[in-house]
């Protein structure tokens, strides 16, 4: 009981000091005017169209076969089928639209996206199949935020040149419904929100039977951002702070169990030779955030004894480096990797997943503007808790084309 009213007085605390607005990076807001009657609407559509060939020399998961994540490798053979699989998809494809008008001081500022990477399972948002798929949907009155974009806890702007849709394992990436603050930017800029909770649980090992198991989320997760800029690049540290639980709706008497998470993350660009050469580096440790991961699971487990179960945040850390190459105005490669590795329970099951790696390489060619093709080579590797192993191997072959309204009509 003394936990819940703890970290609500923690948030209480937290929460409170006052404002103005961020970019896109975190994400996009509306600029400070320096006066409103100079200022007039803005509106755009945005997006890209993009097919992706893939060829993959083993198999996934089915239903996320248009991409490439560790979690999704099977580590039983022959689970989904012989090796080989040829795979066409024009999942990634993105429409957007955005806009703004003055509002007093700030402008209102709203924004809604979509891909075609459908709703998965389970997880709050998640993707898989080929249906619509909702990726952003705020607003912004100067330093106020409100809707689902980018967590705080995650770097929006870490993402290298690379086709891949679903991207390197052990990185933070996660789009979250949220309320946001942002005090200050500039140079220096910091942000804090509170966000919509969610438990990712594994019941192996529960004191009742896994089957009448719920997830619980007692309080919104608190995550915050600080980011210094310079001409170098940019240097990003966040922290996330959450609670995590489980109950059993519907039982005369009720089992619960809940512990808490946390999570530091820092992530940095640097420019190591100006439009040629950048260095993308980020690693992400503690308890309980698994959700907040683009692959990880889970953020609650049973841990102690058989006869003495107890609910506990699974300890993880994640790395990832990238090279971004600009060869020529024509020509650019991403080359890196990520790992993400999961500090497993004891009471966890064999098959419980323990690490995933991701690996790849691209050269891609630009021949026009918003234009972008070529090829991309990808390795991923998963290992579970009981030491079996699964591989994956794929090449894909992607062309893309961006658009934007304001290269046809701009408002005013």
């Amino acid at each position: 009981m003394t936990r819940p009213i703890l970290l609500s007085a923690l948030i209480a605390a937290l929460i409170l000091p006052a404002p103005t607005p961020a970019d896109d990076a975190a994400p996009e807001t509306s600029p400070t005017p320096p006066l409103a009657a100079t200022r007039k609407p803005t509106f755009e559509v945005y997006g890209f169209a993009q097919v992706d060939l893939i060829q993959d020399f083993q198999r996934v998961r089915p239903d996320w076969n248009a991409t490439l994540r560790p979690t999704r490798i099977p580590t039983v053979e022959g689970l989904y089928g012989a090796n080989g699989e040829s795979i066409v998809s024009a999942r990634q494809a993105r429409l957007g639209v955005r806009g703004s008008i003055p509002a007093g001081e700030y402008d209102l500022f709203a924004r809604i996206e979509f891909d075609f990477f459908g709703l998965g399972e389970g997880r709050p948002d998640a993707g898989g199949q080929n249906t619509l798929r909702l990726r952003q949907a705020y607003g912004s009155w100067g330093p106020v935020l409100g809707g689902l974009t980018a967590s705080l806890f995650m770097d929006d702007d870490f993402w290298p040149t690379i086709i891949d849709y679903w991207g390197p394992a052990g990185m933070v990436f996660y789009r979250n419904v949220q309320i946001r603050y942002t005090p200050f930017t500039g140079e220096h800029s910091f942000a804090v929100a509170l966000e919509r909770p969610a438990t990712d649980l594994d019941p192996t090992g529960a004191p009742v039977p896994p089957a009448t198991l719920a997830p619980r989320s007692l309080l919104p997760d608190l995550t915050a951002q600080y980011r210094l800029t310079q001409g170098w690049g940019y240097l990003q540290l966040s922290g996330i702070l959450r609670w995590v639980g489980y109950d059993t709706p519907g039982a005369a008497v009720q089992n619960t169990g809940d512990a808490i998470g946390w999570g530091l993350h820092a992530s940095s660009q640097v420019k190591l030779i100006p439009d040629k050469l950048k260095l993308l580096v980020a690693v992400a440790g503690g308890t309980g955030f698994s959700f907040y991961m683009n692959d990880a699971t889970p953020d609650l487990a049973f841990g102690g004894t058989l006869a003495a179960p107890k609910a506990e945040a699974v300890p993880l850390l994640g790395i990832t480096a990238y090279l971004d190459i600009y060869w020529s105005k024509l020509f650019c490669s991403a080359v890196g990797y990520s790992t993400m590795m999961m500090f497993n329970t004891a009471l966890q099951g064999p098959d419980a997943f323990k690490t995933g790696q991701y690996a790849s390489v691209n050269f891609l060619v630009t021949p026009f503007k918003n234009f972008i093709a070529g090829p991309e080579f990808l390795w991923g590797h998963r290992t579970d808790k009981g030491g079996a192993t699964g591989t994956d191997t794929r090449l894909q072959v992607s062309v893309k084309y961006s658009f934007t309204s304001l290269d046809f009509w701009k408002p005013g």
